[in-house]
């Protein structure tokens, strides 16, 4: 179905760059489309940054009819027909018509240029991706339905779901995607293909797959979008250590549902999240991780204690390391790994505070153990309140606005975001008399300890206590102080 388009009903302007570039194409005799993603968000109320069209004319023609009106141009993607530029603050992918597949074996996709845009439209991904905007009369091209799924907030493929996902088994990844960041439904035969095909999304890179993941992760119902992935299957090839938490549970040892659980955390989280001006700003990737990562040592160390009870010791511990060896095989950067690994670790520590109350000292160790996951950390032990009994949730709650309270009061007083022993290594050493060494370092964990379990000391305090320290060390009686 072909249409011309009346921009007055849609809820988002159409960029003035997008008609500039459809006239330059005109006037050479060749077609130009905007097609895909930009023509769907023209429909949803916002404009994109990055806009994709698709040509009849050959990457040399494309160069050579935008080399002039672009800010700059690359050609990183000319192999498969692509070729990128920047104007006007817009980054545009300008591909020749193309139909690609994979091969069964293969992690790569072999592209041939096609011949016309409904060649083009027909081997794209789901049909609200499928429209495409002919410049510059502003056409409306939506052979499949586009329009009416996304109002509908359905998830089709163009053709056959099992044919699209077999020409690129990524697309199971962004159907998962896209219900997590359009608030979409899948179909159900897209559903039915994606859990016949789930084994086959092995054959794509790790770093794709990790992509894909991050922009689930980012959208507005992540916990959707996995729910999406645990349920056909896709989860048990990603993300198998999620699908692990669907434990299950008899009459004789009941207990929290443990994916579930974790769905609600990682939303609870997402609704935590800070503004741009506030502490972790939305969305934050390592806070919703972590929380949806946050039990998955459960599985591994579930235990049936006498009398029906489920202990889960140390899952902590262990939640940490799987955590650790997953974000490692999705090839995670390592900042992002030690920190979403570090907040699994620490996210059962609050509760020894629920129970007993902590003394300053053990407030200071949870602040440097936390370091700049601190509000992370925050956000990750609040969400994981679940609980339906009303006075628990009241008491946790209570005593984590206490606990925060009193970091509040000592980071006032002592500066606690940057603790420090009161002397550095330079007057360790000069007081002490000694050279650079493995003694400095002792002596400086001496100091910190101190720092920790007292609060901060004045120089002379410092130097007393250290010398008292030094007094009692073997190396004292061969040095001089």
């Amino acid at each position: 179905m072909a249409h011309l388009l009346d921009t007055s009903t849609l809820t988002a302007p159409l960029p003035p760059v997008v008609l500039e570039v459809g006239e330059l194409f005109d006037a050479a005799g060749h077609e130009l489309s905007l097609v895909g993603g930009p023509v769907r968000d023209l429909f949803l109320g916002r404009v994109s940054p990055d806009l994709d069209f698709t040509t009849d004319a050959d990457p040399d023609r494309t160069i050579a009819l935008i080399r002039r009106w672009a800010d700059a141009y690359w050609e990183i993607g000319r192999a498969f027909g692509t070729i990128g530029l920047r104007k006007d603050g817009f980054q545009i992918e300008i591909t020749t018509y193309r139909a690609e597949a994979y091969d069964p074996a293969s992690r790569n996709p072999t592209v041939a240029f096609g011949t016309s845009l409904d060649e083009d439209l027909v081997r794209r991904d789901f049909t609200i991706n499928a429209m495409a905007l002919r410049l510059p009369s502003l056409e409306l091209v939506d052979l499949f339905g586009g329009v009416r799924d996304l109002h509908a907030g359905i998830l089709r493929t163009p053709g056959a779901p099992s044919s699209s996902f077999s020409d690129d088994p990524l697309r199971m990844m962004r159907a998962a995607r896209f219900v997590s960041q359009l608030g979409v439904t899948v179909a159900p035969d897209v559903a039915e293909a994606m859990t016949a095909m789930a084994e086959r999304i092995s054959i794509i890179s790790a770093e794709r797959v990790r992509d894909e993941l991050v922009k689930l992760i980012r959208g507005a119902a992540p916990d959707e979008g996995i729910d999406v992935m645990v349920g056909t299957g896709l989860a048990d090839h990603v993300l198998p250590e999620v699908s692990a938490l669907r434990l299950e549970t008899d009459e004789h040892h009941r207990h929290k549902d443990v994916y579930q659980h974790s769905l609600t955390v990682l939303r609870q989280a997402c609704e935590l999240e800070t503004d741009d001006d506030g502490p972790v700003p939305a969305p934050d990737v390592v806070l919703r991780l972590a929380a949806l990562l946050h039990d998955i040592g459960k599985p591994a160390t579930r235990k049936f204690e006498p009398g029906g009870a489920v202990s889960f010791r140390h899952h902590d511990a262990v939640g940490a390391k799987l955590t650790g060896r997953r974000l490692r095989a999705l090839r995670f950067d390592n900042d992002t790994i030690k920190a979403v690994s570090r907040l699994v670790e620490l996210h059962m520590r609050f509760y020894g505070y629920g129970e007993a109350g902590w003394s300053d000292s053990a407030v200071r160790r949870y602040v440097s153990d936390a370091g700049p996951l601190l509000e992370r950390l925050h956000r990750l032990t609040r969400s994981d309140v679940t609980t339906r009994n009303r006075r628990k949730a009241e008491r946790l709650a209570f005593a984590y606005d206490d606990l925060e309270t009193r970091i509040a009061a000592l980071a006032e007083q002592e500066e606690l975001d940057a603790i420090r022993p009161d002397l550095d290594g330079g007057q360790i050493m000069d007081l002490l008399g000694i050279r650079p060494g493995p003694v400095v370092g002792r002596a400086y964990r001496f100091l910190l300890e101190e720092r920790m379990e007292h609060g901060p000391h004045d120089p002379a305090a410092a130097e007393t206590k250290l010398r008292r320290w030094w007094s009692e060390q073997p190396e004292s009686q061969e040095s001089t102080p």
